[in-house]
């Protein structure tokens, strides 16, 4: 083959790339316009029979194209659910237009290249409009923009799939002016980064957020005697590292290429499959649409008896309502006594909801509602 051959074949394969492009946004557009059918007639966003019928009549036909069933599956799970998210977004949009305009401004911890950011880019993408980023060097100063109004939105670290929960952000929660009003889960790829040339020998200094190095204690770990400096964010770890000779920094690979680090290390996270989730605030709560998948989240302290608990929790049971989060946490100023964070797979506005609500003030102290909001965990569906 020769170069000029190459060079054709190249071209074609671009020609193609690009005739996709033009078919993906054309079938999101369509998308949009099913949207309206669903709202109209008060149909579900999701049809998880049709989209296991479809992916089925996909893979049969693309393994007669030559194709495999897993390639096909993966490309069109994303398709899909690109899909759900999209119509999602653009659904809560047309019930909250006061709440939801055409500009986001956002608080997020850090700056360019902070998983923050990455998270912030990610769920603002399906919401058309102008953002407008608002670094923030800790959590509190990010529920402080929401509640003076400086920010329309602050994007918070909630849990990770390495680390655990965020036991800073469930404290702050406890006291903050603010209703989630959203969630969004990001891939986290951790990987080391330093000064051009630098080898993994000479590193004698170690930057990175917490949570990072929480997620990397193994890796760090087998680094020996390397100092260890905490910083406020991803994005100022990284700058560190770019102003220090023979030090590293934990971020990801584009935020480090961005201002001019290199990779000298990949997949340094404890566990290979990790996974930040972040919840979105605002000062008021929106409207959730009932054809849309949704979670409620509440704090509730029980009261001091045996078995209260216990009480509290058979509520959600007795009401069928799945609950897929409780965590515990210590109520400052008042030593032994606890509040219980709780997830809920719920809607505040279903009836059976709000009778369980009501029925569980019998068995606490107090409940209070931190949010309702549209889920973005999408379970792709089996097919055989």
């Amino acid at each position: 083959m020769t170069e000029d051959t190459l060079n054709a074949l190249r071209s074609d394969i671009n020609e193609i790339d690009s005739e996709l492009l033009i078919l993906l946004a054309k079938r999101r557009r369509i998308s949009y316009s099913v949207l309206e059918y669903k709202i109209a007639n008060q149909k579900p966003i999701r049809d998880e029979h049709r989209e296991q019928i479809l992916l089925e009549k996909l893979i049969s036909y693309g393994k007669s194209l030559g194709l495999d069933a897993f390639y096909i599956n993966n490309v069109f799970q994303i398709i899909l659910e690109d899909s759900v998210l999209n119509q999602q977004a653009l659904l809560q949009k047309s019930l909250n237009p006061e709440a939801v305009g055409d500009t986001h401004r956002v608080a997020y911890l850090g700056g360019p290249g902070s998983y923050s950011q990455l998270a912030c880019h990610k769920y603002f993408s399906r919401r058309p409009g102008k953002l407008i980023e608002m670094g923030c060097q800790s959590f509190e100063q990010i529920t402080e923009q929401v509640e003076k109004g400086q920010a329309d939105f602050g994007l918070l670290p909630i849990e990770n799939t390495s680390s655990g929960s965020i036991n800073e952000v469930f404290d702050l929660l406890q006291h903050a002016q603010v209703s989630i009003v959203g969630e969004v889960t990001h891939t986290v790829e951790h990987c080391l980064l330093a000064l051009p040339d630098t080898q993994l020998k000479e590193v004698n200094k170690l930057f990175a957020h917490p949570q990072p190095f929480a997620q990397c204690s193994k890796f760090v770990q087998g680094l020996g005697d390397v100092l260890h400096e905490t910083c406020d964010s991803t994005s100022s770890a990284l700058q560190s590292a770019l102003n220090t000779p023979n030090s590293a920094a934990i971020g990801s690979a584009q935020a480090g290429r961005d201002i001019g680090l290199e990779v000298i290390k990949t997949g340094l996270a404890n566990q290979a499959e990790n996974h930040s989730r972040f919840i979105v605030v605002a000062r008021k709560a929106l409207q959730v649409s009932t054809q849309i998948p949704t979670k409620t989240s509440l704090i509730m302290a029980t009261k001091q008896q045996v078995g209260s608990l216990a009480d509290a929790l058979m509520v959600f049971k007795q009401h069928n309502i799945n609950m897929v989060k409780l965590e515990s946490r210590p109520v400052p100023g008042n030593p032994w006594e606890e509040v219980f964070y709780v997830d809920l797979v719920a809607n505040l506005s279903s009836p059976d909801v709000q009778r369980a609500l009501e029925e569980l003030k019998d068995h606490t102290q107090y409940v209070r509602i931190l949010g309702c909001y549209q889920s973005e965990s999408i379970k792709a569906v089996e097919v055989g």
